[in-house]
């Protein structure tokens, strides 16, 4: 998704987890993807030394993936959230159907 790189846009990103009732920290450490999902404890925490731009498009990576609860979230929360997954890329469909299927023979 194209989202500007602005405070206001990290802060709205930071909203739609609060909203989701996960707790969103940012500490050291040393994660090789800049984050770590505790899904069992609904905590993520993201690089602490990541500047803005790594932090929205972090946070944009973990909200395409990560199943939140819809009904959680605010009005305004929710438009961004569907904005976010239906930006999401979709397998080609013919590279979907070809996967797993053999070639004739002749």
């Amino acid at each position: 998704m194209n989202i500007k790189i602005t405070p206001g846009n990290l802060t709205k990103l930071e909203k739609i987890f609060d909203d989701a009732k996960y707790i969103l920290r940012f500490e050291k450490g040393s994660f090789t993807s800049g984050y770590c999902i505790l899904e069992a404890k609904r905590v993520v925490v993201i690089n602490k030394f990541l500047n803005l731009e790594g932090r929205i498009n972090t946070l944009l990576d973990i909200l395409s993936t990560l199943p939140l609860d819809e009904e959680l979230l605010t009005a305004e929360s929710h438009k961004l959230y569907k904005q976010i997954l239906n930006s999401k890329p979709v397998p080609d469909a013919d590279e979907a159907a070809t996967v797993g299927e053999e070639a004739p023979e002749n």
